[in-house]
């Protein structure tokens, strides 16, 4: 989930007005939506494996099923992100909310029962990934500049709602069936776009966006900052996401855990990660974005390779996931401490956009790698190596390229006669 500052004429491009007990309400409202969209957004996940063995589903069929909400959220984002910008969060959060009841009635009801059931259910379950792209442009418009990381950062928190579904999921169709997690969702998801109706604002003096879409996207693909972030966000984000919905059939197959102990497992890392977002956006302020970056990857880099072999659980491979959880968690804050840093200041919610959806693209494509790789060699083996390879990667680009660009004047959120440093 992403953070930064919003460009000129969206939301929250100028300075904050409201009362603080406002801006209160707006970050909750925000960031329990964030929560319970995504806990709608990760419900396939934990119950992938049942589906395997109820369905009888091959390996890569079972990571289809899982990534493709992740990759219908993440590219929802673009176009949930503009209308926004358009008529805001206290429109669109009821709505995307509402609009994700429908799959998740679906699902609970009758598209389980077959694989192209699934697959329908779960492209429209996407939408509830799409929420993020709300709340930031939401969260900024109503915190003043000096004020608006902390405020994402602690709205970024609701991405825990992956946590929720891992940790009741599996227990409430073990004790009440296959359609109550389901059902239960879609309550709270009525339940909340009701009282978001209710009780969410816009800031005062809300500025709407005057530039095409299309002008000012192609005006942010320009810039050097856009393409960096994005691709260290994808492996860093990326690998969070493809983890926090990959990890239960991960572990039940490589260890022959149980549904119910492969999912709280993967709360913990979920947890863990979400905790360590904001500590990684508190460290780049203090230490640098190049530097926690670096950290980071190297972390990811020993902890997959290292995971690679299939070490016991009790302690290394239980060590290398946690450290792994940790440094994506911290490695997603620092990246958008990049962004405030190098993006020009009316373009940073351009960036973020473009950025938090190449985020949730890069957790799209390991589940799918995994499987097949899985489905070949009967081993995740290849599949972790891979993610230590593109991890070591993304250190290099972050030693070489990112950290010439944090030491370049000119690409430091300003910009060069007129326009900022292009790619």
């Amino acid at each position: 989930m992403s953070t930064g500052q919003p460009s000129a004429g969206t939301p929250g491009a100028g300075q904050a007005t409201g009362t603080g007990r406002q801006r209160v309400v707006t970050l909750v409202l925000a960031a329990v939506g964030f929560a319970v969209n995504f806990w709608a957004w990760a419900l396939l996940s934990p119950l992938a494996p049942r589906f395997k063995d109820v369905l009888h589903l091959g390996a890569f069929q079972q990571a289809l099923l899982v990534a493709v909400p992740v990759v219908v959220g993440s590219v929802g984002r673009i176009p949930v992100g503009a209308l926004t910008d358009r008529f805001g969060g206290r429109v669109m959060f009821p709505l995307v909310s509402l609009t994700t009841i429908v799959p998740v009635l679906y699902l609970g009801l009758s598209g389980h029962s077959s694989f192209a059931g699934l697959l329908v259910g779960g492209f429209f379950l996407g939408i509830g990934g799409t929420a993020f792209a709300i709340g930031v442009p939401v969260v900024n418009a109503w915190f003043p500049p000096q004020r608006r990381g902390l405020a994402i950062g602690l709205f970024g928190v609701g991405m825990g709602g992956t946590a929720i579904s891992a940790l009741t999921t599996v227990k409430l169709v073990t004790a009440h069936g296959i359609a109550t997690p389901f059902i239960v969702t879609a309550i709270v998801l009525a339940a909340y776009a009701a009282l978001t109706a209710l009780l969410l604002r816009d800031a005062p003096g809300r500025i709407l966006p005057t530039e095409p879409l299309a002008q000012r996207l192609a005006a942010t693909a320009r810039l050097r900052i856009t393409w960096q972030a994005a691709a260290l966000y994808a492996v860093l984000f990326g690998g969070y996401v493809a983890f926090s919905v990959y990890l239960p059939a991960y572990l039940k197959a490589a260890y022959g855990l149980a549904p119910a102990d492969a999912a709280n497992r993967m709360a913990g890392f979920v947890l863990l990660a979400v905790v360590m977002r904001p500590i990684g956006g508190w460290l780049s302020d203090r230490l640098g974005p190049t530097r926690v970056l670096a950290s980071a990857l190297a972390v990811v880099v020993v902890g997959a390779a290292t995971a690679a072999f299939t070490p016991n659980l009790a302690p290394l491979g239980t060590i290398a996931f946690l450290a792994m959880a940790a440094a994506l968690g911290t490695g997603s804050g620092a990246t958008f401490a990049l962004v405030a840093l190098l993006a020009p200041q009316n373009k940073v919610g351009s960036v973020t956009g473009i950025v938090g959806a190449a985020g949730g693209l890069g957790g799209f494509v390991p589940p799918l790698i995994m499987g097949a790789l899985y489905e070949q060699y009967d081993s995740y083996a290849f599949g972790l190596a891979a993610l230590a390879f593109v991890a070591l990667a993304a250190l290099a680009l972050t030693v070489t390229a990112v950290a010439k660009s944090v030491g370049r004047p000119a690409d430091r959120g300003t910009t060069v006669n007129g326009s900022a440093a292009h790619v």
